[in-house]
């Protein structure tokens, strides 16, 4: 009877995950919002190049929103470059932060979250203010540093820390010691796994 009764309960929570709708801006792989896909609910990958989010129009009834914007003009790992890029590649970027909020507000979901590095992006995007909160994928269970920060309206996930066993030294993470290659920079915005999780347990 335990066992039927456990088969049904499980049934009856993967039915409302189904039923909630999960809007993943700029997501590249799916990476964040992977324990929601794995978990069954109705994850809506909004990336280029098959979705621009500048033209998207969200559905009714979003549950929840995770938006990573792109972070080559905002994060301060390129500082050095702002100089020499063509403005119009800031416009762009700031455009992309603004309509991912635009979704956001007429979404009226139950929460959501906006992730960048450190940066410029706050001065670029100032109706973002400060960050609620900031984190290094060691902090969840990934032995690795590459500080970010989030924006939004969310439950704060628990903190698994990890040595940075990934790091040899002070200030060598892989992630900023990954070879030039094309694929360097979806695979340094790729979320964490254990952050990911540990997002998706907390704010179901």
């Amino acid at each position: 009877a335990d066992s039927l009764h456990d088969g049904a309960a499980l049934g009856e929570l993967r039915d409302m995950a189904v039923s909630r709708i999960i809007l993943d801006l700029c997501g590249g792989t799916g990476a964040w919002s992977a324990p929601y896909a794995a978990a069954g609910y109705d994850v809506r990958l909004v990336t280029l190049p098959e979705q621009d989010v500048l033209t998207y129009e969200p559905p009714a009834n979003v549950h929840g929103i995770l938006a990573a914007p792109p972070c080559t003009e905002f994060a301060s790992s390129g500082a050095r470059w702002w100089a020499t890029k063509p403005p119009e590649l800031l416009v762009r970027a700031r455009e992309v932060v603004r309509r991912c909020l635009a979704i956001i507000l007429a979404s009226d979901c139950k929460w959501w979250a906006l992730e960048n590095p450190i940066g410029r992006i706050q001065r670029i995007v100032p109706e973002l203010g400060d960050p609620v909160m900031r984190y290094d994928p060691c902090d969840f269970g990934d032995p690795w540093t590459k500080r970010s920060q989030l924006w939004g309206m969310f439950n704060h996930p628990r903190r698994r820390p990890v040595e940075p066993t990934a790091n040899p030294r002070p200030g060598s993470s892989p992630i900023h010691r990954m070879s030039p290659s094309p694929e360097r920079q979806r695979l340094r915005s790729i979320t964490p796994p254990g952050f990911a999780q540990a997002f998706y347990e907390a704010n179901p």
